[in-house]
């Protein structure tokens, strides 16, 4: 769950479309998975990277988490992560109609009007009680729909495990967001406001979870690395058969071991 802003100065599309460039060449030519299914050329500074991470989550996101979890009433909690959802779906939409995925596209529009118009503007959830269950995207999903490889695993500051690919479609996500594009920057600024206190939600919903891979394993990093690609991987393939991108993985075995 990503807190990680990134600003694109001047002119954000050419910025994005090069980086995006960029960085699918290094995913379609990144080094062949391993045995186990795991490409990790960068573990020596990913696992810096995670330390830094871990830091942060015990000194600063999960006290936060705890403290918004024990203020925060439950129903304005769960209203504010609503919004939030609701704030992504116009990305969602957009990324639907990139993966050609038309019926995608027009459940999430249903459930975007539905959400704004009767249910607050998003602060209730009124879509699922009709039926109309979200279909969550992002471009990274479009790239590999696209046919370009996740590439290395990364693991990104203040955002978490990821992959080459998946770092471009972040970026591409937040640049070219639809809300962040279409509304002035006074709400802008309040959109990303309320999607942080989402995220920070999530880490107080989740915690025992977050906690146990964090601070419980014998191998933090190791473990976060094989959850993040079993998971990516089991949703990109929409719950199809294993295919080369998601073997099962030892998270304790070297990749690189013969």
């Amino acid at each position: 769950m990503s807190l990680l802003k990134i600003s694109l100065p001047g002119n954000g599309w050419l910025h994005t479309a090069l980086l995006v460039a960029g960085l699918s060449l290094v995913s379609a030519c990144g080094a062949p998975s391993g045995p186990d299914g795991i490409s990790d050329p960068f573990e020596t500074t990913n696992r810096k990277i995670h330390a830094f991470n871990r830091g942060v989550d015990r000194a600063l996101l999960g006290p936060a988490s705890k403290g918004y979890g024990g203020i925060i009433p439950k129903p304005v909690s769960q209203g504010i992560g609503n919004l939030a959802e609701t704030l992504d779906l116009p990305g969602d939409i957009a990324n639907d109609l990139l993966q050609f995925r038309i019926g995608d596209a027009v459940q999430n529009t249903m459930r975007l009007g539905t959400n704004v118009f009767f249910g607050l503007g998003g602060l209730i959830d009124t879509s699922t009680a009709l039926g109309l269950q979200g279909k969550p995207t992002d471009f990274g999903e479009t790239l590999h729909v696209w046919g370009f490889g996740e590439g290395p695993y990364l693991e990104v500051p203040f955002s978490g495990p990821s992959t080459v690919r998946d770092a471009a479609g972040t970026v591409v996500d937040i640049a070219m967001n639809p809300v962040r594009l279409a509304v002035p920057k006074r709400e802008a600024t309040a959109a990303m406001a309320i999607k942080l206190f989402s995220r920070v939600g999530d880490r107080d919903r989740f915690s025992e979870t977050i906690e146990s891979i964090l601070y419980d394993s014998a191998d933090s990093y190791a473990q976060a690395r094989l959850l993040y690609l079993q998971n990516r991987r089991f949703t990109l393939n929409r719950g199809a058969d294993a295919t080369s991108e998601d073997e099962y993985i030892d998270p304790y075995e070297d990749p690189y071991a013969e």
